[in-house]
């Protein structure tokens, strides 16, 4: 199953509560549909429209991701050093997380529980291993990141891990964000039609959406360059 951009629409303004130019994200029309004949259908136990509809939908939200890891990828802001734990030899430290703390406060970006922090889930095993992001007595015993979900609060950010970031090299992209500063427009939220097609004894299970992401202010993004082998 594949997604495909087929048209792009009119631009949608995304706008920002802090004082910044607006800025537009284009819309993009994506597509993930499939088959399923009408006898096969006799051979399974299983509603195959329902697995198709779930497939199509999961494969437009890794898209949406995407689309959302594209614009991050656009921001110029890095926290990166010549200092022990800073280098792009280095994983992900607590130097450069501390490094990319900084850069927001610096720049008075709002810390005001809507800072969000993704990183790989190399770099997940690599901050488990910081006592202050996985030991109790300095986070207390709700946030231990292996209770409930993975996601979990530190440094006054929302950190969660992710298989889709980029990885350039051997340098995977990971960032401290403000969710201001990332725009993402909806056209259309992920939608699914099933189809019959009498010439084919088939069905066609279509799941589409129209959405777009763009770099709203590069001030609220700081990429993190993690090694990762």
């Amino acid at each position: 199953m594949t997604t495909a951009p087929r048209a792009t629409r009119a631009p949608v303004l995304a706008s920002l509560a802090r004082t910044v130019p607006f800025r537009s994200a284009d819309e993009a029309w994506y597509y993930a549909g499939d088959w399923i004949d009408r006898l096969d259908e006799l051979k399974v136990n299983m509603d195959e429209r329902a697995v198709l509809a779930n497939a199509g939908a999961y494969a437009l939200g890794r898209k949406t991701d995407d689309l959302i890891v594209a614009a991050l990828d656009s921001g110029t802001r890095e926290a990166i050093g010549t200092q022990l734990g800073t280098t792009d030899t280095d994983p992900l430290t607590k130097a450069k997380v501390l490094l990319a703390f900084e850069m927001l406060g610096n720049a008075d970006v709002p810390d005001d529980g809507n800072r969000y922090a993704v990183v790989g889930w190399h770099q997940w095993s690599d901050l488990l291993q910081i006592p202050e992001f996985a030991n109790t007595q300095y986070i207390g015993p709700d946030e231990l990141p292996w209770k409930g979900i993975q996601a979990k609060r530190w440094l006054g950010a929302l950190w969660m891990p992710h298989s889709g970031l980029t990885k350039n090299g051997s340098l995977r992209y990971c960032y401290f964000y403000h969710r201001t500063a990332i725009g993402h427009a909806v056209g259309s939220e992920i939608a699914t039609d099933i189809s019959w097609h009498g010439d084919r004894a088939a069905h066609f299970v279509n799941s589409m959406m129209s959405q777009g992401s763009v770099l709203v202010d590069n001030t609220g993004v700081v990429r993190m360059r993690a090694f990762e082998s």
